[in-house]
């Protein structure tokens, strides 16, 4: 049976460059023998099925893109059963307040663990929060002192090679997309 993951590929569609459009990347997808190819918004969110193992789909996800359009691109994977744990997970109260704080996941590829990408965040004391979880660290910036937040910081870091980031509602979104994937295959 196939499992239901998600692909976050970081990098593309943003700021003008790396374009690339949701067609042809459901195409490339389905080309590579992905089953279930489904897009979410143009920053890069891929759901699909797949039978093969788990820990070969990242790299060879990221082996597919750069054939397909000549972009070497951070890919991190996460099933069904992950993400549910991410937003389960979550610190009380993450998101919940989306006009007093920007609430982001970072999503870290193996072998970044949280506590190691904890360390390379540098918060600013009373407008970044940042916590870590499995395969995640949650990071929180004040609204009102937004422009402050050093979460921008993170990109110069040797550790951001194996991070891509999704604010919450995204991250809840592609959540409520498995969940409906996963109630329509069980009827």
């Amino acid at each position: 049976m196939k499992a239901t993951y998600v692909a976050l590929l970081r990098g593309i569609n943003v700021g003008g460059k790396n374009i690339v459009r949701m067609a042809d990347l459901r195409a490339a997808f389905e080309d590579a023998g992905y089953a279930a190819v489904s897009t979410y918004i143009q920053s890069g969110n891929v759901l699909f099925e797949s039978d093969g193992p788990p820990a070969a789909l990242e790299r060879d996800i990221e082996t597919m893109l750069e054939s397909a359009f000549g972009l070497s691109l951070v890919v991190v994977v996460r099933s069904h059963r992950q993400l549910c744990n991410v937003v389960d997970r979550a610190p009380d109260g993450f998101g919940a307040a989306p006009d007093v704080h920007h609430s982001d996941v970072i999503f870290l590829k193996a072998p970044l663990t949280s506590r190691q990408a904890l360390r390379a965040v540098d918060l600013r004391d009373g407008v970044d929060q940042a916590w870590p979880g499995t395969g995640v660290l949650y990071f929180s910036r004040l609204s009102e002192r937004l422009s402050q937040s050093r979460m921008s910081r993170i990109a110069s870091t040797p550790q951001y090679q194996n991070m891509t980031i999704r604010n919450w509602r995204t991250t809840t979104r592609l959540l409520s997309l498995l969940d409906e994937r996963s109630t329509a295959q069980g009827a």
